[in-house]
């Protein structure tokens, strides 16, 4: 029986693959269906993998990084609040135990898509782009993790070693290469198994090289490995780009639109609609900091015009005195009245986030943009940092409203960006924390955090990385008012896996939301 519960706990740590173990010999006889078929085929394993992977994100990017990030606002003096920083542990759990399953799928399309009766090189790129993706996740939030050893449960590797993040970083970026050079052969797969790009390897190559400029930027800083991280972003996006396509426009968005509802019939549904009640969608409150930047920009993304039925594009529901928020961070005992909140009635209004089949958003154009906006703005790149972020804002708005903004130069987009005092300027400097004072980089990652806007954690991340967009500190912040820097490791970690997850903690630091990741300390 001890060894059966401490195979069930591996199971839910999901770093070994479910379908391994047995406590009887003929186990796998007894449940072998005798209808269905024995094997299984890459094309059988993406779309579920993709969309279970996605589904977590959307939840706890809605309930965790949004009120970190100063989105949204849980009213409510209890405990355990996380606008408040006050992160529990069980917060650690549920992404956790959703991704390393399914990185045992995505790694068995890999194994299917490399045998020579299976082999397809399209399906192994693809494999490795979204475990780049989803372990870029894992070490990002929680740091030090199973990585090598990780889903090796059929092996009989009931204990992995938690690697470093810096070898998983430098082991992510060899996926990544590999990946590019699998899918510039351009052999075909099922289209119907590709919820992301319908079967269009061409673009996959460009999301895989895309992701692989986010993980380059995320450690630049990085002394020891700077230098070949900055000569490998100029190669992809300077010197070496045929060789590297990227996302150019919102057509290489990485998403999965959902076409369905909570029905037996639907395809891909939203977890929004299967996951989160209309009461707990609605509930929350807009920031004043989300809503209070939108409003005074004129954004197109909150202007009835643009949306349907008299609601803005986000659907938003204005308060008593309109487009306004709470503040985030407020003492316990404050009389806090909800203005703004995401509008959640899909029958009175046809759209609302919740229902919105563009909310399945893995990585975007946008977020590329901001990316070279960096790169550029700190010399590593040809181009001009202007050129870049104006792109960006275009493509963040045109993802929502499509073709509001033709390019960076529009004089639509020009007038807008004026109009909001939001333009480029060469006479700020790169950096400048000192009071909040502007500078490039605030400028870039304000409208990179609104560009980031349901995407998983990522508006975190790049907060800790960067230290912007600049968030208002309320006086009722717990953890000393300082923001979280990581995810407790889950309890299950400690009790079936305790060589492991001692040597992480000696080597990383305590298993606490302050002790910083590899790419975070100096």
């Amino acid at each position: 029986m001890k060894t059966i519960n401490k195979i069930t706990n591996y199971i839910l740590l999901g770093v070994v693959s479910l379908s391994t173990f047995s406590c009887k010999k003929d186990f796998n006889e007894v449940n072998t269906d005798p209808i269905g078929r024995s094997t299984v085929t890459a094309s059988q394993l993406l779309a579920p993998a993709l969309v279970n992977v996605l589904s977590a994100n959307m939840v706890r990017n809605r309930n965790f990084n949004n009120e970190l990030m100063q989105v949204t606002v849980d009213i409510s003096d209890a405990e355990g609040r996380v606008f408040r920083y006050d992160v529990r542990r069980n917060w650690a759990d549920y992404t956790w135990n959703t991704w390393y399953p399914e990185l045992t799928n995505l790694r068995d399309i890999y194994t299917i898509a490399n045998k020579p009766e299976t082999l397809n090189s399209s399906y192994k790129g693809i494999s490795l782009i979204s475990q780049a993706w989803v372990f870029q996740l894992l070490t990002d939030v929680y740091g030090d993790v199973p990585y090598s050893q990780a889903n090796q449960g059929k092996e009989g590797n009931y204990e992995p070693i938690f690697d470093k993040q810096k070898d998983i970083y430098l082991d992510l970026f060899t996926k990544l290469e590999e990946a590019n050079k699998l899918l510039s052969e351009g052999t075909s797969i099922v289209a119907s198994s590709d919820p992301v790009y319908q079967g269009d390897i061409s673009k996959w190559r460009r999301f895989g090289n895309s992701l692989y400029l986010r993980l380059l930027l995320r450690i630049s800083g990085k002394a020891e490995v700077s230098a070949q991280v900055i000569a490998k972003i100029k190669e992809i996006a300077d010197t070496n780009k045929p060789n590297y396509p990227i996302m150019e426009n919102n057509t290489h968005t990485a998403k999965i639109l959902w076409n369905g509802t909570n029905s037996s019939t639907a395809v891909y549904s939203s977890p929004f609609m299967i996951n989160v009640r209309a009461v707990d969608f609605r509930g929350p409150a807009i920031t004043d900091f989300f809503i209070g930047n939108l409003g005074i920009w004129n954004d197109p993304r909150v202007d009835s015009k643009y949306g349907l039925n008299g609601l803005n594009r986000f659907g938003i529901a204005a308060g008593p005195g309109g487009l306004i928020g709470v503040p985030s961070g407020y003492d316990t005992g404050t009389s806090i009245l909800r203005q703004s909140y995401f509008y959640s009635d899909a029958q009175n209004a046809p759209i609302t986030l919740q229902t919105d089949r563009y909310t399945g958003i893995i990585m975007n154009c946008a977020e590329v943009d901001f990316i070279l906006a960096e790169a550029a703005a700190k010399g590593w790149i040809t181009g001009t940092g202007e050129t870049y972020y104006m792109k960006g804002i275009a493509d963040g708005i045109n993802y929502w409203i499509p073709s509001i903004f033709t390019s960076p130069t529009d004089p639509l987009l020009i007038s807008y960006v004026n109009n909001a005092d939001i333009q480029w300027s060469n006479n700020l400097p790169l950096e400048n924390k000192t009071n909040n004072a502007p500078s490039k980089m605030q400028s870039i990652h304000l409208q990179k955090y609104f560009a980031n806007f349901l995407v998983d954690f990522q508006q975190w991340i790049e907060y800790r990385r960067t230290g912007h967009p600049f968030l208002p500190k309320g006086t009722g912040l717990a953890n000393g008012g300082k923001m979280p820097s990581r995810l407790y490791y889950p309890l299950v970690t400690q009790s079936t896996n305790p060589t492991s997850y001692k040597n992480a903690v000696a080597a990383q630091g305590a298993d606490d939301i302050n002790t910083l990741v590899w790419w975070q300390k100096p």
